[in-house]
């Protein structure tokens, strides 16, 4: 078996494993598995007609059992649960290679989250990748009319629980919005920064009980501005701290850096109708590490009060 057909598929594989499971590791340790059973099937002389239909297959059907356990540990997760941030500034990035990128924005994923793991699996090879019910049915193990009502009950879930219906800003309004939204945060207007905050914006914050984090989260554009500014302002103590703008997930958002650049959080912006209306801010520091070096938020937060 060529290490090319592998290559080929480990992307199709992550991409499932993703929007299943909302984490990198979890996800990636079931990408191996799946290729290491093709190779082994392969390799054993087992012709396989669609290696693909196969790795799609398996990593559903891991992908599924791991959300069951993942469950049970996310019920005593502390404070709010976020998915595990991707950087997708680059289009060969595995998550969104082929795929729409908007199936992978926090609120997606957290709407996700509400779902049984078969619901989740039907919603995401049916409206993300496209399948057949009768393809999915084969997947699963089930019968198609049994995949069609999985998919109806998650759909008017998603669809109750989802905000309002908002018109989508382009991609290059929510460029221009995150630009001057970073640099009211900068400068600590909280005017400016106020004003591009939808009524109804919510801030989330996950720190997993690792780090100093939001215990809920916030809803309304003055309480969560003046939180931003203050989040800034402590920030500015940290010596050489930036924020930099960053694909997150699809869309807009930002780096927290400190003066050493390592990471210190993630920031996923959701953009509609010229308004930011939700931001997911990750400071759980096992959930940054797949993205290089992270730092000690809660000594930086010491010698910051300090000084």
């Amino acid at each position: 078996m060529s290490d090319g057909l592998l290559e080929e598929l480990r992307p199709v594989s992550f991409a499932i494993a993703y929007r299943m499971l909302g984490t990198v590791s979890e996800a990636e340790d079931i990408v191996q598995e799946a290729l290491l059973r093709l190779h082994r099937i392969i390799n054993a002389g087992e012709r396989i007609e669609s290696p693909r239909a196969f790795i799609a297959t398996v990593t559903t059907r891991l992908a599924i059992d791991e959300l069951r356990a993942a469950r049970r540990r996310r019920e005593r997760y502390v404070g709010e649960w976020l998915p595990e941030p991707i950087l997708t500034d680059h289009s060969d990035d595995p998550a969104v290679h082929a795929e729409r990128a908007d199936s992978l924005s926090m609120a997606v994923l957290v709407l996700l989250e509400r779902l049984s793991p078969d619901q989740r699996a039907v919603l995401v090879l049916r409206d993300v990748f496209d399948y057949s019910y009768a393809e999915i049915a084969a997947i699963l193990g089930r019968g198609e009319q049994s995949v069609r009502q999985l998919a109806s009950r998650a759909r008017k879930r998603v669809d109750r629980d989802r905000d309002r219906p908002r018109f989508a800003s382009s991609r290059e309004q929510q460029h221009e919005l995150t630009r001057s939204f970073l640099a009211a945060a900068r400068d600590g207007d909280l005017g400016a920064l106020e004003a591009m905050l939808a009524d109804d914006v919510v801030l989330t914050g996950d720190g997993g009980g690792k780090v100093p984090a939001l215990a809920r989260s916030l809803h309304g554009r003055l309480r969560v501005a003046r939180t931003l500014l203050n989040w800034v302002k402590l920030g500015t103590r940290i010596p050489g701290a930036s924020i930099q703008p960053a694909q997150v997930n699809g869309g807009p958002g930002a780096l927290l850096l400190d003066g050493k650049g390592r990471l210190i959080a993630v920031w996923a912006l959701q953009i509609a109708e010229g308004k930011i209306t939700n931001i997911s801010s990750v400071v759980n520091p096992d959930k940054l590490a797949h993205l290089g070096r992270v730092a000690d938020l809660s000594d930086l937060l010491r010698r910051a009060t300090r000084g």
